[in-house]
C-alpha cells in the first residue's frame, strides 16, 4: 500500500482512539467537573441572588372568549415588558434608573388566559415589594386607560356618523318641502324622498344609542382588572439554591473538561491503541503491563510483572547476544522488569546489568542479588550475559544505544509520546542496526482489544527480529558502506526460498496478502543488484 493510499484509507479522526484518549484523561474532566461543582456552590453562598418579589394581576379582556388560545395574555406580557410600563413604574418610585436597565430586573409570565404574574428583583425586600407594586399599578393604569381610550374613540366615531346622517337628513327634508310646494308634485320622487328620510331617521337613532353605550366604556374591565395577589417576597432556601448552582457548575465543568480532553487528544496526537503503537514503531506488542499501583494491588502488579519477565526471557534465552530494555515513559517499570529478567537469567549464568536509565534506582533494586550493576564503559567479562537498561525519551544520545545491546525491547507507556517521536525512535534504531524484538506496552486501555501484531514483521529488515539462519552455505555478504571507511559493516541476507506452487493461506491472513516467506516490495532483502541503491 502506498503512502497516498494509506492516507486516503485512514479516517481524519479515529473515533475509537478519541474515546480511549478522552477516557484516559479522566483526571482532567473529573477535575474540571469538581472545580465547577465547588465554584457553583461558592457563588451561591457568597454571591446570593437578590431578593425577589412576586405579584399576580387579574386581567379582564373585553374581547375575551372561551376559544381564545392565549394570544390576548401574550399581548399583555409583551406590553408589560416595554419601556413605557417600566418608565411609569420608575416615576411612581421616583427613581432615576433608566427604563432599559429596569427591564432586566423583572419578568412577566402568563399563568392562565386572565392571570399575569410579575417577578421583580430589588436591592432588599422593601425595594423588591415596592417595585412589584409600582409595576402592577402602572400596568393596570395603562391597561384601563387603553380600554377607555378605545371606548372614547368608538363613541366619537359613532357621533361623527350621526352628525353626517343628520346633515343629510336636513337636505332630504328641504327637498321634500320644495317638491310638495310645486303645483304638480312628482309622486315617485316624493316616495323616494320619504323613504330616504325614514332610513336616515332610523340610522340617527341607532347612532345615538350606540354612542351612549360606547360612552359608558368597559366598566367590567376597569373594575375587574386588579391585583389579586399582593406583592410578596419569595422564600429562599440556601440548601436548594446552593445545590442548584453547584449542579449547574458540575455540568458546565464536566462539559468543559470533556471538550478540552477531546481537543487535547486530537492536537497532541499521542497513540494509545496497540495497533497504532505497533504500526508506528514497526514492531509487535508482545506483552503488556498495567499502570504501577500506588497504594493497592501491589502484589497483583508484581505477579503480572514476573509473568511478563518470564515471557521475555523465553524470547531472548536462546540468543547469546546482549539485549537492552529501552524506556519510553515507564522508567520504574522498565527498571523493575530489567532486574526481574536479570535475576531469572542469573540462575543459569552470570548476568550484568548496564545502568543507563537515569533516576530509576536500578542499583537499589538489584541490591542483594547475584546481578552486578555496571556502567556502560566497563569491560565485559567473558561468558557473562549483559542486559542493558536505557531510555529513548526526548534528549536520548542515540549513539550510546549500540553499547547497551545488539537487540532491544521497548517498554512504552501508552499515550506518552506522539506519533512523530515514535517514528523518530523507529528510524534511529534502524539506523543504529538495532532490531526491535517487541514492545511491552505499559498502562494500556482495559477496553483496547486491537491487534498489536505486525504480520510482515520478519520483512521489516532492521526493525524486526532476524529470522532463523538459513541452512547450508551462506551467500557472500554485500558491502553496505564504501571500503575506504574505517568501520565497515556487512549485512548477509539469504536469498528468499521459492514459495510452494499450491500454498494455502494461513488462518491469520487472507489469500490475497503476501506470503510470510515472500519478501514484500517495500522491505525487499539486500542483494547484489540493489546494494548500490542502498
Amino acid at each position: 500500500m502506498t503512502t497516498a493510499e494509506k492516507e486516503k484509507s485512514e479516517p481524519l479522526i479515529d473515533l475509537q482512539r478519541l474515546v480511549v484518549s478522552v477516557r484516559r484523561r479522566r483526571r482532567l474532566w473529573l477535575a474540571t467537573a469538581l472545580a465547577g461543582l465547588i465554584a457553583g456552590g461558592l457563588v451561591a453562598m457568597f454571591l446570593p441572588s437578590p431578593p425577589t418579589a412576586v405579584a399576580k394581576i387579574l386581567v379582564v379582556h373585553a374581547d375575551d372568549s372561551p376559544s381564545d388560545s392565549g394570544t390576548l395574555m401574550e399581548t399583555d406580557v409583551a406590553v408589560m415588558e416595554t419601556t413605557k410600563i417600566a418608565g411609569d413604574a420608575l416615576k411612581k418610585l421616583n427613581s432615576t434608573q433608566p427604563p432599559e436597565e429596569f427591564l432586566k430586573d423583572y419578568t412577566a409570565l402568563g399563568v392562565t388566559n386572565n392571570v399575569l404574574q410579575v417577578t421583580v428583583k430589588g436591592k432588599d425586600d422593601a425595594d423588591a415589594i415596592a417595585r412589584a407594586q409600582a409595576l402592577s399599578d402602572a400596568f393596570i393604569t395603562e391597561y384601563v386607560a387603553r380600554n377607555q381610550a378605545g371606548a372614547a374613540a368608538e363613541q366619537k366615531a359613532l357621533l361623527d356618523q350621526r352628525n353626517q346622517a343628520q346633515t343629510e337628513l336636513g337636505t332630504i327634508q328641504n327637498d321634500i318641502v320644495a317638491e310638495e310646494a310645486k303645483r304638480n308634485p312628482n309622486p315617485a320622487q316624493l316616495e323616494r324622498l320619504y323613504s330616504r328620510r325614514a332610513e336616515l331617521t332610523s340610522k340617527i337613532s341607532d347612532y345615538d344609542g350606540r354612542a351612549q353605550e360606547a360612552g359608558i366604556g368597559t366598566p367590567k374591565v376597569g373594575a375587574g382588572t386588579q391585583i389579586v395577589d399582593a406583592p410578596r417576597i419569595l422564600p429562599k432556601s440556601l440548601l436548594k439554591s446552593t445545590g442548584t448552582a453547584a449542579g449547574i457548575g458540575l455540568v458546565l465543568g464536566l462539559l468543559a473538561g470533556l471538550v478540552l480532553a477531546a481537543i487535547g487528544s486530537v492536537v497532541k496526537d499521542r497513540p494509545v491503541l496497540r495497533r497504532e503503537l505497533s504500526r508506528h514503531l514497526g514492531a509487535s506488542v508482545i506483552a503488556q503491563l498495567p499502570k504501577p499501583p500506588r497504594w493497592f494491588r501491589k502484589r497483583r502488579a508484581l505477579e503480572e510483572r514476573k509473568r511478563v519477565a518470564k515471557t521475555l526471557i523465553r524470547t531472548i534465552r536462546e540468543d547469546d547476544g546482549t539485549v537492552s530494555l529501552l524506556d519510553l515513559g515507564a522508567r520504574t517499570t522498565t527498571a523493575a522488569l530489567a532486574v526481574d529478567i536479570a535475576n531469572e537469567l542469573a540462575e543459569q549464568a552470570p548476568v550484568t546489568l548496564v545502568d543507563e536509565l537515569p533516576r530509576a534506582g536500578l542499583r537499589a533494586l538489584a541490591a542483594g542479588s547475584k546481578v552486578r550493576v555496571l556502567d556502560r564503559d566497563e569491560p565485559r567479562v567473558p561468558g557473562e550475559r549483559r542486559i542493558g537498561a536505557g531510555s529513548i525519551e526526548p534528549g536520548t544520545a542515540w549513539t550510546d544505544l549500540e553499547h547497551l545491546g545488539a537487540e532491544a525491547i521497548l517498554v512504552v507507556r501508552a499515550g506518552q509520546a506522539n506519533t512523530e517521536w515514535l517514528h523518530t525512535v523507529a528510524r534511529q534504531l534502524a539506523e543504529r542496526r538495532i532490531p526491535i524484538i517487541g514492545v511491552v506496552l505499559v498502562d494500556p486501555d482495559p477496553r483496547d482489544h486491537t491487534d498489536g501484531t505486525l504480520w510482515d514483521g520478519l520483512h521489516t529488515a532492521l526493525r524486526g527480529r532476524a529470522a532463523e539462519p538459513a541452512r547450508g552455505p551462506q551467500p557472500k555478504p554485500v558491502e553496505m558502506f564504501p571500503d575506504d571507511e574505517p568501520t565497515v559493516r556487512r549485512l548477509a541476507v539469504a536469498p528468499p526460498e521459492p514459495a510452494p506452487k499450491h500454498r494455502q493461506p494461513t488462518p491469520y491472513k487472507r489469500a490475497d496478502e503476501h506470503d510470510a516467506d515472500q519478501p514484500t516490495t517495500r522491505f525487499a532483502p539486500v542483494t547484489q543488484d540493489n546494494a548500490e541503491a542502498l
